[in-house]
């Protein structure tokens, strides 16, 4: 019987989507909800294991991993991209990875969430309210102020139409920007350094990796106004944490939403985790039930479909 690893499955949600009871006769699973130390206890806890299904970016299957675990024969992954596993080392000892569809509209959905809770304050008001204290701060209109975008593919495309909605003047960049699409979109494309000094809200929606590696570093962020908030739904390398933790403690900008870290979970003792201008949520921007039900249904077709010698949806 085929040993099968269901891992990252932090809200324990999986059987809600799939029923294992049904494959319990051709296949063994067993559900992790934890993440892994690092890799010498992923390497323990998953020898045995000839099948992982996997989120997306929460446990990296790094060279080391997929070397050392000699049982692996798939690896099936949430999303049809992800850059935390090695396909290299993958193809390398003949393991094949697939993955599934994805709906990208939850991300932009929240990257709106955490611009109006922002605008509004939301982290201290809500506080409030539960304190028995009422309307101790002034909001920000969206209507006539600038949103910029770094990145204007799906995600940001998706961002930039409801920014428009609003009433903003939305502007973008990046080293691959499309000016076609900007002038479908009404997007005014911009460099770098004028997104930066102009952006009211600045929201990035590039790929992770290293093209885009701290490209919001400090001195970016001394550049922004004052006034300026950050936001970030995409991955947490793109922005350097500790400048933006010091940006945040000295007001250089009034605050950032973020959906994603550098290291995730986020340490219980992160210090963006008391700062009272940081917006903070735990990378549930693909999370709905929406995806869920596309991702683990899809999962086991996949696996399925490689038992049969008819792999979908590998990645290259």
């Amino acid at each position: 019987m085929l040993k099968v690893a269901i891992l990252d499955d932090y809200q324990n949600v999986s059987q809600q989507f799939v029923d294992l009871e049904k494959l319990s006769g051709k296949y063994e699973f067993k559900i992790f909800s934890e993440p892994f130390i690092d890799d010498a206890d992923a390497l323990e806890q998953l020898s045995d294991f000839e099948v992982l299904l996997i989120m997306r970016e929460r446990t990296p299957m790094t060279k080391n991993l997929i070397n050392n675990l000699t049982k692996l024969k798939f690896i099936i992954t949430s999303g049809l991209r992800n850059k935390s596993i090695d396909l290299e080392a993958a193809k390398k000892n003949k393991i094949i990875v697939c993955g599934t569809e994805m709906n990208i509209n939850p991300t932009p959905e929240l990257t709106w969430a955490l611009i109006l809770g922002l605008a509004r304050n939301f982290k201290e008001e809500i506080d409030n309210m539960y304190q028995g204290y009422w309307q101790t701060t002034l909001g920000t209109e969206l209507k006539g102020k600038i949103l910029g975008l770094i990145g204007l593919g799906r995600v940001g495309s998706e961002v930039a139409k409801i920014g428009k909605a609003f009433g903003m003047q939305v502007m973008a960049w990046s080293e691959n920007l499309d000016l076609n699409k900007c002038k479908e979109l009404n997007v005014l494309p911009s460099s770098k350094d004028d997104l930066i000094l102009n952006s009211d809200f600045l929201s990035i929606h590039v790929q992770g990796g290293e093209r885009y590696k701290d490209c919001i570093t400090l001195k970016e962020l001394d550049k922004m106004k004052k006034t300026a908030f950050l936001i970030n739904t995409s991955r947490g390398p793109i922005v350097n944490e500790d400048d933006l933790i010091i940006a945040l403690s000295t007001n250089e900008i009034a605050g950032a939403g973020l959906d994603v870290y550098n290291k995730e979970p986020l340490q219980e003792n992160n210090k963006l985790r008391f700062l009272p201008n940081a917006l903070l949520t735990p990378h549930i921007g693909y999370v709905t039930a929406e995806n869920y039900s596309i991702f683990y249904s899809q999962m086991i077709e996949a696996l399925e479909a490689c038992v049969n010698g008819k792999p979908i949806r590998i990645l290259k």
